[in-house]
């Protein structure tokens, strides 16, 4: 008979020491919102480097999420915490004080190698921390509550210091909170570490980056910039390089990615959930914005107040669904949540072009409320359903899953977007217009607007009209196909994950020896066969 040891008070302090780099992480990647023209002003980047300054986080980050995943797992989980928390420290203060716009781009950069650090090792410190199934489904809601509020939070915090420091000040708050957890980390959170992983091997490393970061960088730049040959050959090199990945992986006694739990359902199902999930959430963002700055006209920090209005509404809804999931099948949750999202995305296909403000946030407040049911059971299900040995690298594949699936998301659904806002300008554009005026007006809305701005009256009126009814029709057809994704993507869920339990972990001083037999890479989620008779 096996018995569950239950998180007590100390685990949970640990965990919310846990929760504080989390933040900073997912704030980095929103936090140079406002401080761009501050950053310009100072340092005058071109317009490539102004790019790379945005850019070069995220890329870093989603490349090294797999290598620093497995190399928690290998040299120890804590001390890849600390190590991450120093990097990332150390990067905030050389990004703070940049005095060009080389030195910013390469602190970025550390930041994004602090950040790979610090990412898997908070998710796969959970699995270690909470062994009963109901605390870690509550610990992960809390998790991916904690994420999606820093991603929001970021553009306020920066508004907010912008208005009484310098613009290096969005770096210098990280600093309080890595010396934190420096010096509660070590007392409070356990370290773990598989003594059976192997050695970590460095050509899997090299191949993981290599195919992640040209994916993602060739789907982010048709995104911004449409159909090119160098984007797109980019993704193609990057999947070349993933399959030599996965090929190697088969071969070696002691894999970075353990393809044996990918096939698990719990594990690569619910990565492919998340996937999705990441899709709309991140691929809609944009025209929400947009549409809160350009079409309603607020100022950056008073859309950035605005756009808080879909957390705080949702910000309950995680743990919730942990609650529900202790009695009910986890797949019909996320099916539902899918559901829920699909019925925010058609609120929004009823925004109207000469305000809608209500309407905007009604949506957006409801898909983001279907969506974070999504992501923190199907973050669970893998953080559950993979050995505790190998919770660093489940971890690195689930948030490698949400960079992907964003990236996807902005390419696909901006590309919609952005195709019918450039047929239905040009159609409504005034005659008489230069040609660089109607090739402005035709690429962004800012850019119409832009234009507007230096035409006579009448004609400018036109203009906006013509550009704000063409960016509206493209929010309604982008969140047409966005509802449309989500009702497919309950019907996979349900199909893929239905009756996928996972067990709660037993204490091992409870531990049948039998148990020890069972093979590594057996899926939890079909029964074990019975025992032989004595």
């Amino acid at each position: 008979m096996t018995s569950t040891r239950r998180a007590g008070r100390r685990e949970w302090i640990g965990f919310s020491v846990l929760m504080l780099p989390l933040l900073l992480v997912s704030m980095d990647v929103s936090v140079l919102y406002f401080a761009v023209p501050f950053i310009s002003a100072e340092l005058s980047p071109t317009g490539t480097e102004q790019l790379w300054i945005f850019d070069i986080y995220g890329f870093v980050l989603a490349g090294l999420l797999i290598t620093m995943g497995a190399l928690g797992d290998r040299i120890g989980r804590r001390r890849l915490l600390l190590c991450g928390a120093v990097a990332f420290g150390a990067a905030s203060v050389l990004a703070a004080y940049a005095d060009s716009s080389g030195t910013l781009i390469a602190a970025r950069a550390l930041l994004g190698v602090g950040g790979a650090t610090l990412m898997p090792s908070t998710l796969a410190l959970v699995r270690n921390l909470f062994h009963d199934e109901k605390q870690r489904g509550t610990a992960i809601a809390i998790w991916t509550a904690t994420l999606t509020a820093g991603i929001a939070v970021g553009p306020v915090v920066s508004g907010v210091l912008l208005e009484h420091f310098w613009w290096g000040s969005i770096f210098l708050i990280n600093l309080p909170a890595m010396a934190l957890l420096l010096l509660l980390a070590p007392a409070l959170v356990p370290e773990f570490r598989d003594p059976a992983a192997g050695r970590f091997d460095v050509l899997s490393s090299l191949l993981s980056l290599g195919a992640l970061l040209p994916v993602i960088y060739g789907v982010k730049e048709l995104a911004r910039a449409g159909w090119a040959t160098g984007p797109a050959s980019a993704i193609a090199a990057g999947l070349l390089v993933a399959l030599l990945f996965v090929h190697r992986q088969r071969r070696l006694t002691h894999p970075m990615v353990d393809l044996a739990l990918v096939r698990r359902r719990a594990v690569g199902g619910a990565i492919g959930v998340n996937l999705v999930a990441m899709f709309a959430m991140v691929g809609f963002a944009i025209f929400t914005t947009q549409h809160l700055q350009s079409v309603l006209g607020l100022s950056p920090l008073r859309a950035a107040l605005w756009s808080l209005v879909p957390s705080v509404a949702v910000g309950g809804i995680a743990p919730l669904a942990a609650m529900l999931a202790r009695r009910i099948d986890r797949a019909w949750l996320i099916g539902a949540g899918f559901v829920i999202a699909a019925g925010g995305f058609v609120v929004l296909t009823r925004v109207p072009a000469d305000d809608g403000l209500f309407i905007l946030l009604l949506g957006a407040s409801i898909y983001a409320a279907g969506l974070v049911v999504v992501m923190s059971l199907v973050t669970e299900l893998v953080l559950g359903a993979a050995p505790p040995e190998r919770a660093g690298v489940a971890s690195a594949l689930t948030e490698s899953s949400s960079e992907l699936g964003g990236a996807l998301g902005m390419a696909v659904l901006g590309s919609v977007g952005g195709a019918v806002y450039r047929r239905e300008t040009l159609d409504g554009l005034p005659g008489g217009l230069p040609a660089d005026a109607v090739a402005a007006a035709r690429e962004t809305l800012a850019g119409a607007l832009s234009v507007a701005g230096n035409l006579p009256a009448e004609t400018a009126a036109v203009v906006r009209h013509a550009a704000v009814a063409a960016f509206t029709d493209g929010l309604h057809l982008a969140a047409g196909v966005a509802g449309g994704l989500m009702l497919l993507a309950a019907l996979l869920a349900v199909a893929t994950l239905r009756g996928v339990h996972v067990p709660a972990d037993a204490d091992p001083a409870d531990a049948d020896p039998a148990d020890a037999a069972a093979p590594a890479d057996a899926d939890p989620t079909v029964p074990a066969p019975a025992p032989a008779p004595r």
